[in-house]
């Protein structure tokens, strides 16, 4: 259990970082297998070992409960039990909480809708703002009554199913991949094969194809990777301090296509390496890019921070489904950073940022963990710096403020 204060001021480094991290495992690979073990516990139990304890993958395993799965949860570990009770989904009706994890509420969707039975899934205010009509698009065109209660798009979301009826289905997926991520974990239970035909452009693609391997790969014994978005914070902060960190468990053949912020560091000038053990940075005189960050946007603000520390222009593009994430991220970036004194031109899809004399303030999180955990790398340089609410991140990870202060050591 963690608790944390109101603010907290990041106290600047005395010198460069030099450390050795492990960071929790990965919130994205956690929930995908949680639905994979559930959907497939009509067939055998699952355990699932390095499981991400955080907001995000506890609202997940409490819905699954409240959906009649038995689960038992130790350390970082997960036993689920084999599904007696003859239906895919054991419940039958349900009434399900997600906070704010869009994960959570576009895989229950899909799930929820091969199974029989009748279902309601809401979160925070935020979470009603977030969109899910092209999703709930695609269900209804497999036979499945799913609609936005409120008739905008967006949560709660009620579905009433007989379950998928199978045959072809068009999805878009220019907003988020978890709409197809979801889909493809479901398409299997329907009662005829599914095809799924794309339009239009699709976004953050690493992640699906994260969840078409997890899914040909997925065993009753599955071993979960450390967080390679978790992981970005910490090679942030070798590269603007000079310093060197070695994250372990990280591997450039992992599923998450995240671990390639890397390569993005080493364009700025970072010095790059793997070992036995996981991925080194080293700090080194940084510059600026111009960057395409569809495929690793979950990094987009980490790449920002840095791009404050370095010599001449950077730009970030094509991210503009980052503005409906836990925040609107571009539009928050870009007052955060000006708030520090940084250089931001904010445009449709992407940031322009200039180095400038950067102060200390207090920065708002927007309850969004990734502001919280990426602004916090500039309080490592820049004396003053306060993040507000910094209780944020525990929505993936909950021990990121002992982590980072472990680095000092």
């Amino acid at each position: 259990m963690h608790t944390y204060p109101p603010t907290l001021e990041i106290l600047p480094l005395a010198k460069p970082v030099d450390a050795v991290v492990s960071v929790p495992g990965s919130k994205s690979i956690t929930n995908r297998a949680l639905v994979l073990a559930a959907l497939g516990s009509r067939s055998t139990a699952c355990r699932l070992t390095g499981v991400l304890r955080s907001e995000d993958t506890e609202v997940m395993v409490d819905c699954l409960t409240k959906l009649g799965f038995e689960l038992l949860w130790t350390d970082d570990t997960i036993t689920m039990a084999k599904n007696e009770s003859g239906r895919l989904i054991p419940a039958t009706s349900a009434d399900l909480y997600v906070a704010n994890s869009g994960t959570t509420i576009r895989f229950l969707t899909a799930m929820l809708a091969a199974g029989q039975g009748n279902y309601r899934l809401s979160g925070v205010p935020r979470m009603h703002e977030r969109p899910i009509r092209d999703l709930l698009d695609a269900l209804r065109q497999l036979g499945v009554n799913a609609s936005s209660e409120a008739g905008n798009g967006c949560p709660p979301v009620v579905i009433a199913t007989g379950g998928l009826s199978g045959g072809k289905v068009r999805i878009r997926a220019d907003i988020s991949s978890q709409y197809l991520s979801a889909l493809m974990m479901a398409a299997p239970f329907a009662a005829s094969p599914v095809e799924i035909v794309l339009e239009g452009p699709v976004v953050s693609e690493p992640y699906i194809a994260m969840t078409e391997r997890m899914i040909a790969e997925f065993d009753s014994e599955y071993a979960i990777e450390p967080d390679a978005s978790a992981a970005s914070y910490f090679f942030g902060a070798a590269a603007i301090t000079g310093g060197r960190i070695l994250v372990r468990g990280l591997k450039r053949e992992m599923l998450q296509g995240d671990v390639l912020f890397v390569d993005a560091l080493a364009r700025m000038g970072c010095i790059v390496a793997e070992s036995p053990e996981g991925i080194i940075v080293e700090g080194r005189p940084l510059r600026g890019i111009d960057i395409d960050m569809n495929a690793i946007s979950d990094t987009m603000m980490t790449l920002a921070v840095v791009a404050c520390f370095a010599e001449g222009l950077t730009t970030i593009r094509n991210v503009a489904h980052v503005r409906h994430k836990e925040t609107d991220r571009i539009a928050a970036m870009a007052a955060e950073l000006r708030k520090l004194g940084a250089g931001v031109v904010e445009f449709e899809d992407g940031l322009t940022i200039t180095p400038g004399e950067l102060h200390g303030a207090t920065v708002q999180t927007y309850r969004d963990h990734r502001m919280a955990m990426s602004l916090a790398l500039i309080g490592l340089k820049v004396p003053g710096v306060v993040i507000d609410d910094p209780g944020c991140v525990a929505k993936t990870y909950p021990g990121f403020w002992q982590d980072l202060a472990a680095i000092r050591e």
